[in-house]
């Protein structure tokens, strides 16, 4: 008899939280070490965010348990807060907070999906994804795009992978781990032929605030309506507001998948933590100062590392376009001779890049993409130079 669950144990470690891990073990044994492998952002939460914090803690309301679905006021704010934000207007009763972005993922998948069930998946994706849709008995279905696209699906695409079996569709724009952004016609389409199908769409919308240029984020059951009784919405705080740490996400949803979800975490987490929630509040009441400086840096730092990457020998990157991720291709870099080892994946790849270079990277083959991968670029603006200066340097000596 198993010791470990053949569900948990077919469980991939996540590839992201891996290499920062390893990356910070390194930098503790005094290693002078570059990560761009952590998707947060290197600014501090905002001080009126951690003052209500710090004013939670002393509340003895605080200090006791909560209604499991998350504060009534939290619940009101976030339902306010993204029709400010999105256009998408829904009830409080349509909220669940949840433990961060990752958690509220889950609780999509898991009230959702039954064994036997497809999801229609979007290559490359975040590494989270297809282990959640495991853990329910339902089937990934790649949707493959690269960079000649634009990272981007097709309804074509999607009609052709589509079965009796399909259940969902995960939609996320802008995207992680590629930084592409869907235009609005592309969003229409995608959205229309959901509803024409009668699938429901998870739609990730944690990048919400992060987009550059003339790109601009839409969310699909606003710009396509008849979608929203068979649409699911993910968002949370540790994006927008540099609050990666507090672990505050939630669900939007109809009334039912949302009371199904709520059940779910009652035998799960409870509620979420209490100060942690009353930071969130504080959070999304305010305004969006903090984010709109952030952003003004991460647009900087995408055009410079974009440039940067594509200087670099065997490499090609395409302009992010949203979130703080460029997702360049290494293909032109493998099979080469570097200090004597020959990776042949970007896996290996990242493995002498880190060793001999180090600066650590977030190979492909973690977000289903072999042959790519993620960059980070929330990170300081001479730390991003000299991480890519050090992968050029040496690339540069392979043969």
């Amino acid at each position: 008899m198993n010791r470990i669950s053949q569900r948990i144990a077919a469980i991939a470690e996540s590839a992201t939280l891996a290499v920062d891990a390893k990356a910070k073990a390194m930098k503790a044994a005094g290693e002078d070490v570059v990560s761009f492998g952590a998707g947060e952002p290197d600014f501090p939460t905002p001080e009126h965010v951690v003052e209500a914090a710090v004013e939670a803690c002393r509340d003895p309301r605080n200090h006791r348990y909560s209604p499991v679905a998350g504060l009534p006021e939290l619940r009101e704010a976030v339902a306010a807060k993204t029709a400010r934000d999105s256009g998408l207007r829904c009830e409080a009763a349509q909220v669940l907070i949840t433990a961060g972005g990752k958690h509220a993922v889950y609780q999509a998948f898991a009230t959702l999906l039954d064994p036997g069930d497809e999801v229609l998946l979007p290559a490359p994706w975040w590494t989270t994804y297809p282990e959640a849709i495991a853990l329910t008995g339902a089937t990934t279905v790649e949707v493959p795009t690269d960079e000649t696209t634009g990272y981007k699906v097709t309804v074509d695409q999607l009609d052709e992978r589509a079965t009796e079996r399909t259940k969902a569709l995960v939609f996320v724009s802008p995207s992680n781990p590629t930084g592409a952004v869907y235009d609005r016609d592309q969003i229409e389409a995608i959205g229309h032929w959901a509803v024409e199908r009668g699938i429901w769409v998870i739609t990730d919308e944690i990048y919400e605030h992060l987009t550059y240029g003339e790109h601009r984020f839409h969310s699909m059951p606003v710009l396509v309506p008849e979608l929203a009784d068979r649409c699911v919405v993910l968002n949370g705080v540790a994006k927008t507001y540099a609050m990666t740490g507090w672990r505050v996400g939630w669900m939007i949803g109809p009334l039912d998948v949302i009371k199904a979800a709520t059940n779910l975490q009652s035998q799960s987490t409870s509620n979420i933590a209490n100060v942690s929630q009353r930071a969130a509040l504080a959070a999304v009441s305010g305004d969006l100062d903090a984010v709109a400086a952030m952003r003004a840096a991460f647009d900087r730092r995408r055009l410079r590392i974009h440039e940067a990457l594509n200087d670099v020998p065997g490499v090609t990157c395409p302009e992010p376009e949203g979130a703080f991720y460029a997702f360049p291709s290494f293909q032109g870099a493998l099979d080469r001779d570097i200090r004597g080892v020959r990776p042949r994946t970007t896996l290996e790849l990242a493995e002498v890049i880190l060793d001999e270079a180090k600066v650590a990277v977030v190979p492909g083959e973690a977000f289903g993409a072999p042959g790519y991968a993620r960059l980070s670029f929330a990170l300081g603006d001479d730390e991003l130079a000299e991480g890519v200066a050090r992968i050029a340097k040496l690339l540069a000596e392979s043969g």
